[in-house]
């Protein structure tokens, strides 16, 4: 994996200029974190970067048809609408994207089984992201 010190050297700069303590950038399967922490009187600028190369799974991948927040479940303390291992057909609603105060039903593409499911609740995500893989 090649470092992008040019995307991270933008982000610490946004970091600065806007006044931030911490900032997250995530594009397909990169993941950086920028924080600054005061100590004081010295502050240190910390850059995190992971990448899911080593974690990419085969299979279908139902995507957010929107953009918004994503839930597991239809409110909060009911049973998720999927589970991993859980048998599923064409249809069936895998979570929900709520955008603008409307409740979006993401419906499976196909039948399968849920290998993983790659957002958490209450998880902002944008439009074509993956939320959830199928075998």
């Amino acid at each position: 994996m090649k470092i992008n010190k040019k995307l991270i050297k933008e982000l610490v700069d946004c970091l600065e200029e806007n006044k931030l303590s911490e900032l997250e950038y995530s594009e397909k399967d990169i993941k950086i974190k920028v924080a600054k922490h005061s100590l004081k009187e010295n502050s240190k600028i910390e850059v995190v970067q992971n990448t899911k190369d080593d974690e990419k799974i085969n299979g279908t991948e139902i995507k957010s048809p929107i953009i918004g927040t994503a839930y597991l479940a239809p409110e909060p303390g009911a049973k998720k609408f999927v589970d991993i291992g859980k048998k599923i057909k064409k249809g069936d609603t895998v979570m929900i994207v709520e955008a603008m105060k409307t409740m979006n039903h993401v419906p499976s593409t196909k039948d399968g089984i849920v290998k993983k499911i790659i957002v958490d609740d209450g998880q902002p995500v944008e439009y074509g992201q993956t939320l959830v893989i199928l075998e």
